[in-house]
C-alpha cells in the first residue's frame, strides 16, 4: 500500500480526486472515495520557460490550495499518479507517493 499526498487548487480539487479515485485509489476494506483533505496556502514562483496556470513568471505567487492524501495499493498507483497529472491543472502538480507499512504490522 501506498499513501499519495498531492497539492491542488480548489478549482480542481473535485475534479482531480474523482480522476484518481477512478483509477481505483482511496479504497479502505469496503469504502471507496476515501481521503483526507485540508485548505492551506501554496506558494510558487513561475521561472523562464514555464507556462504557468497561475501567476507570471518572475513573480511569486500565492494560492489557495488543498492538500489531499489518500491510500492507493500497488497495482493502482502508477495509474492514480498518471491521472494526476490528466486532470490537474498545473504544468508540474506537487505529489508524493510512500510506501506503508500498515498491511505488515496486523
Amino acid at each position: 500500500m501506498y499513501k499519495l499526498c498531492f497539492f491542488v487548487p480548489e478549482s480542481h480539487l473535485e475534479a482531480v480526486k474523482q480522476a484518481v479515485f477512478d483509477t481505483g485509489a482511496g479504497r479502505i476494506g469496503d469504502y471507496d472515495s476515501c481521503c483526507w483533505q485540508v485548505r492551506g496556502e501554496g506558494q510558487f514562483r513561475p521561472l523562464a520557460g514555464s507556462d504557468p496556470f497561475l501567476g507570471a513568471q518572475g513573480r511569486l505567487e500565492r494560492v489557495d490550495e488543498f492538500r489531499v492524501e489518500l491510500v492507493c495499493d500497488e497495482q493502482s498507483i502508477r495509474p492514480a499518479i498518471a491521472a494526476l497529472y490528466r486532470a490537474h491543472p498545473y504544468e508540474e502538480p506537487a505529489w508524493d507517493a510512500v510506501a506503508l507499512a500498515n498491511n505488515s504490522l496486523r
